[in-house]
């Protein structure tokens, strides 16, 4: 396991060396019975010739001890490719969507490298540099949890020895109070009477269905892919109650090539109690819908869809951007603030839910959360308030003392 050195591509001829020429060294890392000849391994790029020997030493070690690996030749943008080939077996097609958004930001930086020569400084690098195009910080975070996927997978497989993610850190811009107060200012919701302003022009100026959907979100808090997969059999119109366990998915929207996919997470099934007032707007619904099922029995998609289609594609799941278009047109009919989204409403139903006395743990049962940060930014702003007026009317109350 002896190490033969040289320097590559010095031509100072014996003289006193000059050049930006590299060490290399050349050791024997096994032997191939099957051609009876040495297998032997070169590493170069050492600027001295001290550099090049510890590493000799450092693989004869490893070579001692049973603990060596020898890294491969395989290009990024094919780990990438293998990778997401066996990932896609094991995930939902809207994570594998993610996934590949994401590897595609470390492609801009690693496509043609070898992975074996991405070091530890490179991929530093490439994370600011993230922060530095513009790239929000959740964007970022996902990029690196892929990466870290992705060179765990090389290291599995042999491919690399070590890990270039291992000791990267996310850019972490340090916070202004100006920061922190709009951040409080960016969670958009309604308030109790601007909500009822917009069911009342749903009601009487919505498109068809419009009233219904709106209704349904407001009162339950559900994401709107969780509204657009409801079937009827999800609704106990005994009991009053909504079982939640699936969430509609069409990247594409073209209403035939739509997925139900299992909710976001663990505590997204769920089930919640709605409003008699909801279940009754519901056999409306249900009542008209069975009506359009027998005009159009030729035609229509009957696959027990709440939120269908009633026109073109007629029996389809509703696309999510047509409920955020028909939201936006209602807004502007009532006056409201038209940056609001349907995901507003399930902001709008924690406040409320905050502001009726509903604890926290509670609400985020209903929502389907395990822990959000935003959900808590709501309660606490509603909450806090509501603290701020019992103060006030203790203080008037001792005033009259």
């Amino acid at each position: 396991m002896k190490g033969y050195f040289r320097k590559r591509g010095c031509k100072c001829a014996g003289k006193r060396c000059t050049c930006d020429a590299t060490w290399s060294f050349t050791i024997d890392i096994g032997f191939d019975p099957m051609k009876g000849k040495r297998i032997q391994r070169q590493v170069g790029g050492f600027k001295t010739k001290k550099e090049a020997q510890a590493a000799c030493a450092a693989m004869q070690t490893e070579l001692m001890e049973g603990t060596y690996t020898a890294e491969k030749e395989i290009l990024f943008s094919t780990l990438v490719d293998e990778w997401l080939k066996l990932y896609e077996t094991t995930v939902k097609i809207s994570t594998v969507r993610v996934r590949k958004h994401e590897a595609s930001r470390l492609l801009d930086y690693f496509k043609s490298h070898q992975v074996k020569a991405i070091t530890r400084k490179a991929y530093q690098y490439a994370l600011l540099d993230l922060y530095e195009r513009g790239f929000a910080l959740n964007t970022i975070a996902g990029v690196h949890s892929t990466g870290r996927m992705l060179f765990t997978k090389a290291i599995e497989l042999e491919i690399i020895k070590n890990d270039p993610t291992q000791y990267a850190k996310l850019p972490r811009p340090r916070k202004t109070v100006e920061d922190i107060e709009a951040e409080e200012k960016e969670v958009k919701y309604l308030e109790k009477h601007e909500l009822a302003k917009l069911l009342e022009t749903a009601q009487e100026k919505g498109l068809t269905n419009d009233y219904i959907i709106f209704l349904t979100l407001a009162y339950s808090g559900l994401r709107v892919g969780e509204l657009c997969a409801l079937k009827w059999k999800d609704f106990d119109f005994k009991e009053h109650t909504l079982s939640v366990t699936k969430t509609y998915y069409n990247p594409t929207n073209r209403a035939t090539e739509y997925h139900l996919l299992t909710p976001k997470t663990s505590s997204s099934k769920r089930t919640i109690e709605l409003d008699p007032l909801v279940f009754k707007q519901l056999e409306k619904l249900k009542a008209h819908q069975d009506e359009l099922k027998m005009l159009h029995r030729d035609v229509y998609y009957d696959q027990d869809f709440v939120f269908a289609k009633t026109e073109k594609d007629m029996g389809y799941p509703e696309f999510i951007k047509t409920i955020q278009n028909r939201m936006r047109r209602l807004l502007r009919l009532a006056g409201l603030n038209e940056t609001l989204t349907p995901h507003s409403l399930r902001h709008t139903h924690t406040s409320l839910l905050a502001e009726a006395g509903v604890g926290i743990h509670e609400i985020m049962e209903r929502l389907g959360h395990q822990d959000d940060e935003i959900t808590k930014r709501v309660y606490l702003h509603i909450t806090k308030s509501m603290k701020k007026e019992a103060s006030q009317k203790f203080s008037d109350l001792m005033k009259g003392v």
